[in-house]
Parts: structure tokens; sequence; C-alpha cells
């Protein structure tokens, strides 16, 4: 919801000079450092050639390598993140990654005498969270819904809907319900000054 644009757009109106209307306008200017922050960070990104929808949220993310391989989808929230770009990154819409997570698209072969660099690209299906310190490796697709544990590390793929937790990754008795509705970006202080 990070556009100034957007939330102009879709603000929440208040009656003038109301209690509603005062606090509302409170809250926008408290948090308008943020929301421009967060603007720039995403303008930057767009323009090294990543494609990020106007209503996706970029926190203060570590990005190694070449930004043409980002694409975040509509409604997605990043947060204090490292993402190794070596290849693609494809983030679907309403994803959640929390603080700490590592997103790493390549390798060195030990196989190989000159240590050559490997990479694959990780896909990450809409409404997927990525809890707090979770590391995602190359080559692994994220399902639609799933979730990935804290401090989890996910070598293979994970099914739609599916919980994972530990190192490494394996699935837990239980699955995520399958209706979801919800847009991560709506918790953040800066966007519901403006929405609610």
């Amino acid at each position: 919801m990070a556009s100034v644009k957007y939330l102009w757009r879709n603000r929440s109106k208040h009656k003038f000079l109301t209690m509603a209307y005062f606090k509302a306008w409170v809250k926008r200017i408290y948090n308008l450092k943020e929301l421009f922050l967060r603007n720039k960070r995403r303008s930057n990104l767009v323009k090294k050639g990543a494609t990020i929808t106007e209503t996706a949220e970029i926190g203060v993310v570590n990005f190694t390598g070449n930004k043409k391989h980002l694409k975040i989808g509509h409604s997605s929230f990043i947060g204090r993140v490292h993402i190794a770009l070596h290849d693609d990154v494809i983030i679907g819409d309403n994803v959640c990654i929390n603080d700490g997570v590592e997103i790493l698209t390549a390798s060195h072969d030990v196989t190989c005498s000159k240590w050559t660099q490997r990479s694959k690209p990780i896909i990450i299906h809409d409404y997927a969270w990525i809890s707090t310190n979770a590391t995602i490796l190359p080559g692994v697709t994220i399902g639609k819904g799933a979730v990935v544990g804290a401090g989890a590390v996910v070598r293979k793929d994970v099914d739609d809907y599916n919980i994972v937790i530990g190192n490494p990754a394996e699935s837990i008795n239980k699955t995520r319900i399958k209706v979801l509705d919800y847009n991560p970006c709506e918790f953040l202080a800066s966007n519901s000054a403006w929405l609610k």
C-alpha cells in the first residue's frame, strides 16, 4: 500500500473537524517519513530493473545481485531480509516475509575443482508466509498459502497450504486454512493511518 497515490485514492474519509478526522491526520503525518522511505526503496529498485507493484511494501532489504531478477506482486510485505538475486526471485500477491529471512538463489558446486557457482530460481506463491529467520535455498518453490516456520531451512518445495518447520524443513501434521483473504500490508501503521 505504500504508494502515496494509492493511499490518497483509497484513504478513509472522516467528517471534517471531527475527532476521527483529527486522529486520522495526526497518524498520517506521524507516519509520513516511513511511508516516503518505503516508496523511495521501491522506486530505486524499479529503476534498477525490478518489477514491483505499487501496493507492495519493501522494508530494509539487503539485495545482492541483479535487481532485474526480482518480481514482487500486489500487497506483499518484505521485512528486514537478505535476498541474493543471482537468479529469479518471484514473489506472488499477499505474501509476508518476516525479518531475518535469507533467500538464496545460488551456491557453489563442491564437486567442481573451480568451485563454480550454480543458481536456481525461487518462487513464492500467493499468501505464503515466511517466518522470522527462515532460510530458502536455491530452486525452491513455496506453494500458495504455505507457511515456513521461524528458523526453518527449506531445501525442497513446499506444497500449497502446507506448514513446514525445522532444519531441514519438514511438514507437520497440520495444514493452513485454504480460504485466505487478508492483506499483510494493512497491518503497517503508515498504511493503517490512511485506510482505516
